[in-house]
């Protein structure tokens, strides 16, 4: 057998001893932990509000971990009130969002067109992919291209800002296989949740609820007056704002369906949103024991940004943030402290993140992580400089897909599941292996990582060959920790 493949195979075996059991390793055996305090603290930070420390990153934060994470908070927001740094190559996600939809709707013109010249008698049908959804289809792939950009380039995107667009993105999911999500999904990853990441939590479900995006996915466009249809309005109580156990009932969706009923999207006349007065329900309605009246478009706004700041809401958000940047079971005592920070501030996602980094349960040795997919290709791309090019992205892009987490790919609007359990498996550590072998092929050895592995990993890494040690460096127990 060559000597890479037992390497490999000797890699896969040390893979599922260091993480088999995270909490005993790291409590019963020093070597199995960063030399320091304070250098453990630096790996924490970086890799949860971001993906993984860079050399400036890690010089920055060496002397405060605490004190920087706090700066790359502001930072963050900051960062968030201005438009995104896009390459020239992927402007057109960002383009105005009539222009898409105008766009769009002549996509689907030329489509019909199509179809109705092949169907003609003697005339050889359309290969289905032959150019016909290009339009679309280029959006996608450009906009799964700037997600793996923005999260492994500090030069590109803040870390914290791309962090959070991942977790607002996850929250508010909206799937790109559906047909007329894809061309809008890079306009709603950058100008939904990138942009309103650290605002109020009610502007950012407003605007998720009045994107295209949304309103095609959950079926939102075509429910009206005449045809309800409760998709849209039963996920967000359920998933995006009070959660399936909350109390609310059957009667509650369909009271909130008719709220929103006239919220679509006019594709013929490129209007990426339309409130059609001639569409809504102008009745009565009573959503959760509140009287909302005919009130044209408003009404509906006042229902989103009701239950945006219901206290059941306040509780979800504190126990997905405390998941996604904590623990998977997050303590008791964080989520409460956060919903509450929540409540008093009507949702200022920001302050209730300043509160989770401040927390001393952020910075529990105790609360471990575990990298998702793309988790660990965004911190593996971080630690090769960034995406140098297609075949980064290509490479990328199918790692996730066969890890099972593809970019934008979730069909359920649930989102990804986050915890250790789902994405522990030796199936799934093999394919990081392969992974960060092929990626740790075209890029320097990350020698700076040293400082954050164990004495136990660095000795196993400096015995196997100089051109392995990068991928298996990426591939290490150490890297797949948060």
């Amino acid at each position: 057998m060559p000597t890479a493949t037992i390497t490999q195979a000797g890699l896969f075996a040390a893979l599922l001893a260091g993480l088999a059991g995270p909490v005993a390793q790291a409590e019963g055996q020093p070597d199995a932990v960063a030399p320091t305090a304070r250098t453990a603290d630096t790996w924490r930070a970086a890799s949860r509000l971001g993906y993984a420390p860079t050399p400036e990153s890690a010089q920055a934060a060496a002397a405060s971990p605490r004190a920087w994470a706090l700066r790359q908070l502001d930072a963050a927001y900051a960062a968030s009130k201005r438009p995104p740094t896009l390459p020239a190559e992927l402007a057109g996600i960002n383009a105005p969002l009539n222009d898409i939809a105008r766009s769009f709707q002549a996509e689907r013109e030329a489509r019909r067109t199509m179809r109705e010249k092949t169907a003609k008698p003697g005339m050889a049908p359309t290969a289905a992919g032959t150019g016909d959804e290009k339009f679309s289809r280029e959006m996608a792939q450009d906009a799964a291209a700037w997600r793996l950009m923005s999260c492994s380039d500090p030069a590109l995107e803040n870390p914290l800002l791309a962090r959070m667009t991942e977790f607002w993105f996850n929250h508010l999911n909206v799937f790109v296989g559906k047909g007329p999500v894809r061309p809008f999904v890079g306009h709603y990853v950058v100008n939904v949740i990138r942009a309103n990441a650290l605002g109020r939590f009610e502007d950012l479900l407003l605007a998720s609820a009045r994107h295209p995006a949304m309103l095609f996915y959950l079926d939102q466009a075509q429910s009206n007056s005449r045809g309800l249809n409760e998709n849209y309005a039963r996920e967000l109580m359920e998933l995006h704002t009070l959660g399936v156990n909350s109390g609310y009932t059957q009667k509650d969706v369909r009271e909130l369906a008719r709220i929103l009923t006239g919220w679509t999207v006019n594709l013929k006349d490129g209007e990426g949103f339309r409130f059609a007065e001639r569409l809504h329900d102008k009745e009565g309605k009573v959503l959760l024991g509140r009287t909302f009246g005919n009130q044209s478009v408003a009404e509906g706004e006042e229902a989103i940004r009701y239950l945006a700041r219901r206290p059941e809401t306040a509780r979800r958000i504190a126990t997905r943030l405390a998941s996604f940047f904590v623990a998977d079971k997050p303590p008791a005592a964080l989520v409460d402290k956060l919903a509450a920070t929540f409540t008093d501030t009507q949702g200022d996602i920001r302050v209730v993140m300043r509160a989770l980094i401040e927390s001393p349960e952020f910075w529990a040795k105790g609360n471990q992580l575990f990298k998702t997919p793309l988790d660990f290709a965004c911190s593996a791309l971080t630690a090769a400089g960034g995406v140098k090019d297609r075949r980064d992205i290509g490479q990328t892009l199918g790692f996730l897909a066969q890890a099972g987490q593809p970019m934008h790919g979730w069909q359920t609007p649930d989102g990804y599941k986050t915890d250790a359990n789902t994405w522990l498996a030796p199936e799934a550590l093999t394919r990081r292996a392969d992974y960060a072998m092929g990626l740790g092929q075209r890029m320097a050895e990350p020698d700076y990582l040293n400082t954050f592995f164990s004495v136990a990993t660095r000795e196993r890494i400096a015995r196997e060959p100089a051109q392995m040690r990068t991928g298996l460096m990426l591939a290490s127990p150490d890297f797949m920790r948060k």
